[in-house]
């Protein structure tokens, strides 16, 4: 009698993990990983070896801010998936934000908490430029370029002869960025193995995935509904929504979030409505030129993916929550008088037990790569002899 029933309970635990032919095309969409390489033809130097070579050298470039002391990697840290671990990013001084990652930055279609920018290079300009951050300018950069042997060298290889204009200079530098930070892909995952074993039915791998995970991945694409925004490959659907974080700052001051983000978006002159798109056709601006301001988009920041998310902490726009459980239990306990009135219905309290609250947080921790895939190489001064190129695996 208890053989039987010990048959039976473990016959429906098992089965409370399988997957449904829906569940499985579902999972399925959250795949393959790595994506293929594709070039951004706003980016004449998109995928160049040698650009990539010198956005790299500038990422680390100190001299690109305003006292010589803050380069790209002082809050994109490779060793915390190119995040600084603070709540609120610091430059010159404290920020309103919190310091995005840039693992996967190339698959975006806006840039920022707020989507200010339409393109990754365009993104770059901004922190050179900000006041808060390394608080450059045009000019600074460009002499830079120019009187550094090496890196003007460099700047020739890529670019040929460099523009006598200052603001040329800036977006070829935040062209070379870009090409460098597009090669940065987190690599694979427990989920990816399973994700891919689950699609060819491979009962050995299926059965290597933690059943914790299992159970999670379960209340992700149901109870959660978590897919409906995380979605795709890179756990994200791009766009912006109402999270039911606060975006009072301090002092009375708010953070508009993506109805700021459009305003600055259709203002700038770096957009790819603008000169500086490489696109001839400007193929790439069908986006900006339809993106519409809304009242609703007060207050509203963009979806982050969710690979290396145990890597990232604190989160949210402002760092508001300090780890993932306390990402879990906002969700879970959120009240829907703190969302927008003319916004989107997606979100409402899931009402977690512990229990899935633990089985979420294990699905969430297997989309973590373990990092350090990524490895600084050592640079070497003469232009005429590049050092070895090692792209990031």
């Amino acid at each position: 009698m208890r053989r039987g029933l010990l048959f039976l309970l473990l016959a429906a635990a098992q089965a409370a993990h399988a997957f449904t032919e829906a569940q499985t095309r579902a999972v399925a969409s959250h795949g393959p990983w790595p994506p293929a390489f594709k070039a951004d033809p706003s980016n004449r130097v998109s995928g160049n070896r040698q650009a990539i070579d010198l956005g790299e050298r500038l990422f680390f470039e100190r001299r690109l801010s305003a006292n010589g002391a803050f380069p790209c990697s002082r809050c994109h840290l490779p060793e915390r998936n190119w995040t600084d671990g603070e709540a609120r990013a610091r430059g010159l001084a404290l920020t309103d934000r919190n310091t995005p990652s840039l693992a996967n930055v190339r698959l975006q279609r806006w840039f920022g908490w707020g989507g200010a920018h339409d393109s990754l290079w365009s993104q770059g300009i901004r922190p050179i430029l900000d006041a808060k951050e390394m608080g450059s300018s045009a000019a600074q950069v460009a002499k830079l370029m120019r009187e550094d042997p090496d890196l003007a060298c460099r700047h020739r290889k890529v670019f040929g002869t460099p523009s006598p204009d200052d603001e040329q200079l800036l977006v070829d530098v935040a062209k070379a960025l870009a090409a460098f930070q597009e090669t940065l892909v987190s690599g694979r995952t427990a989920f990816d193995e399973f994700r891919d074993a689950l699609v060819k039915g491979d009962k050995a791998g299926i059965a290597k995935y933690p059943e914790s995970a299992k159970r999670g991945l379960g209340i992700f694409l149901g109870k959660g509904s978590c897919s409906t925004c995380h979605v795709g490959p890179a756990f994200t659907n791009g766009e912006f929504h109402d999270t039911g974080i606060p975006f009072f700052i301090e002092r009375g001051r708010v953070d508009p979030g993506r109805h700021e983000g459009i305003k600055k978006l259709l203002s700038s002159k770096f957009n790819l409505l603008g000169p500086y798109n490489d696109d001839e056709k400007h193929a790439t601006a069908t986006g900006t030129r339809h993106v519409l301001l809304e009242h609703r988009n007060f207050g509203e920041f963009r979806t982050p993916s969710l690979r290396n998310l145990a890597l990232t902490a604190p989160y949210m726009h402002n760092g508001r929550l300090a780890t993932l459980r306390d990402v879990v239990n906002h969700y879970s306990t959120i009240s829907p008088d703190r969302l927008h009135s003319d916004g989107e219905a997606i979100l409402k309290p899931l009402k977690l037990s512990q229990q899935e609250t633990q089985d979420l947080l294990a699905f969430l921790e297997s989309l973590q790569d373990g990092g350090g895939n990524y490895r600084r190489k050592a640079f070497a001064g003469d232009c005429g002899r590049d050092a070895a190129f090692s792209r990031p695996q």
